[in-house]
């Protein structure tokens, strides 16, 4: 389970991402894994020019390593 939140988030704060996290921690029976991953810059993500590639290609290296795909 991936949960993104943002430092400067004006809808949510970082706690209660936080809390998600731990919750879900609680109610799991397996060892999936779970990433709580916190954008420090402003509330819409990255801002430079090809920034916003690197979080899209972090979402889709979670993603194909939550479906075991592993590097070689």
């Amino acid at each position: 389970m991936l949960v993104k939140t943002s430092l400067n988030d004006s809808q949510g704060d970082v706690l209660g991402a936080g809390e998600v996290c731990g919750e879900v921690k609680d109610f799991e029976t397996n060892d999936a894994a779970r990433l709580l991953f916190i954008i420090w810059t402003g509330a819409g993500g990255a801002s430079g020019r090809y920034d916003y590639l690197k979080e899209i290609a972090f979402d889709y290296a979670f993603l194909l390593r939550s479906w075991g795909w592993r590097q070689v």
